[in-house]
């Protein structure tokens, strides 16, 4: 009797966990099994980081337990640190591993599936390690707000005036969809939050945007993104096109232009780049770090491996690409948008390769994009069409509503936006989350805490 054909798919994010979640459903348990590695035991559906940040969704519906949707699954909580695809083997760093302190594990694949999806791209910035806060993850989502909220608190109860002035400026470097969409969620929030503070008003504020190119979301087109200029002008913020950070040492963000900014905020959302997995096999890379893949899906040059998303270089062979006299080596663009669809075509590839049939090719033309700016504000750019404003927000929700897996997220987050329309904006810090045992360890330190027996 045949051995099931084992299957390692590195990654469980939009790619990872879509691809594994059809194999559950393609595959009997004797055709294959299929392993899952990834550092999270869940996926994060990242387009809803921005309303996590400003509580208007729940920090716990943003994400989908690979464990609940991947039952037919063996999900592994690790990380994959070498691939040697010629051995078909695959190196793993797991929880157990580091409390054992034996180091790795070996895992052994016949087909393989590397979505290991992207990290932040961060440049030698003076200051930026040691200043700078990332928005990719629930985690920086959460603490973020914590972070904003925080600064209020402090501009609030400080006597000294450069203290407040710092806390008040929130800088915020990247013009993509994270950087975007992240200020205007958390300006709306503090905003609002801004009339319970007896001395912090909106206008205290300084919100700035810092964006290398002279433009933002360019995903939207250039008239989209010229009204989400003036949109986000218009409520004070500072957008500053053309302009880099060249530093933030002492807290203190210095701009190309020569401007410079006490904060106590700098947000880095300015790209990102392939993850540092992808170095460490034996599989054909382009200039860019991403795996190079032929229209299949499949490793160029390779068999039994395979790749999408944020790690993979896929060509575009839309019709539309091609009518419009792009170049004829355009790849996808990196985003969700081809990722989940990228998903399903690769699953059904692997399935058909395990059963001898034919290999379809990915294409799919990009039905466009869209970005909120804050509360019933955004730009919407779709199958040719325009819309801004609430029309355009209202777009973006039920796009994104659409596309968040599980039917138990849907009905959530659905709920809690309903909510959100019937009762007051939730501006409550639940403090910091790098260390959630500092209280007792301080308690057990100082004995504060003391037995009443």
């Amino acid at each position: 009797m045949k051995e099931p054909a084992r299957i390692l798919v590195v990654g469980g994010g939009y790619v990872g966990m879509y691809t594994a979640l059809r194999l559950q459903r393609k595959l009997k348990r004797d055709e294959a099994r299929v392993v899952v590695v990834d550092p999270e035991p869940y996926m994060t559906y990242q387009p809803f980081l921005p309303e996590a940040a400003a509580g208007s969704i729940s920090p716990r519906h943003v994400v989908v337990p690979l464990r609940r949707v991947l039952e037919g699954c063996q999900v592994v909580i690790g990380e994959a640190t070498a691939i040697d695809h010629a051995k078909r083997t695959a190196t793993i760093t797991t929880l157990a591993t580091e409390e054992e302190g034996t180091g790795s594990i070996e895992l052994e694949y016949d087909e393989l599936v590397l979505a290991p999806g992207s990290v932040s791209r961060t440049l030698p910035v003076p200051g930026l390690a040691e200043h700078g806060i990332g928005f990719k993850t629930v985690e920086e989502a959460i603490g973020l707000r914590n972070h904003v909220l925080g600064q209020l608190d402090i501009a609030s109860s400080t006597r000294d005036p450069e203290v407040r002035d710092a806390a008040l400026t929130f800088v915020f470097v990247g013009g993509g969809y994270a950087g975007v969409e992240a200020l205007a969620e958390l300006e709306d929030m503090a905003r609002y939050a801004s009339r319970y503070y007896h001395n912090v008003d909106a206008d205290d504020m300084k919100w700035i945007l810092v964006e290398a190119t002279g433009r933002i979301l360019p995903e939207v087109g250039e008239d989209m993104g010229k009204y989400a200029v003036r949109e986000l002008r218009r409520r004070n913020i500072d957008v500053r096109l053309g302009t880099r950070l060249e530093s933030c040492e002492g807290r203190v963000a210095v701009l190309s232009d020569g401007s410079r900014y006490p904060t106590r905020t700098l947000v880095w959302t300015a790209g990102v780049k392939p993850h540092p997995i992808l170095a460490a096999t034996d599989l054909p890379l382009n200039e860019r770090g991403r795996l190079i893949c032929a229209p299949s899906l499949r490793v160029e040059g390779t068999e039994h491996a395979w790749s999408a998303g944020d790690a993979a270089a896929v060509p575009d062979i839309t019709a539309g690409a091609k009518d419009k006299g792009r170049d004829a080596g355009r790849e996808c663009a990196p985003n969700a948008q081809h990722a989940v669809r990228q998903a399903k075509v690769l699953a059904e590839n692997i399935v058909a390769s395990l059963r001898g049939g034919p290999l379809q090719d990915y294409e799919h033309s990009y039905a466009g994009s869209v970005a909120s700016l804050g509360l019933h504000k955004g730009v919407a750019h779709i199958y040719g069409r325009k819309l801004k404003g609430y029309p355009a927000w209202f777009m973006h929700r039920a796009y994104h509503l659409s596309r968040v897996p599980t039917w138990n997220r849907k009905a959530r987050v659905l709920a809690e936006w309903t909510l959100a329309g019937l009762f007051k904006r939730e501006i409550v810090s639940l403090g910091s989350l790098e260390n959630p045992r500092a209280e007792f360890e301080l308690a057990a330190g100082t004995g504060r805490h003391n037995e009443t027996t």
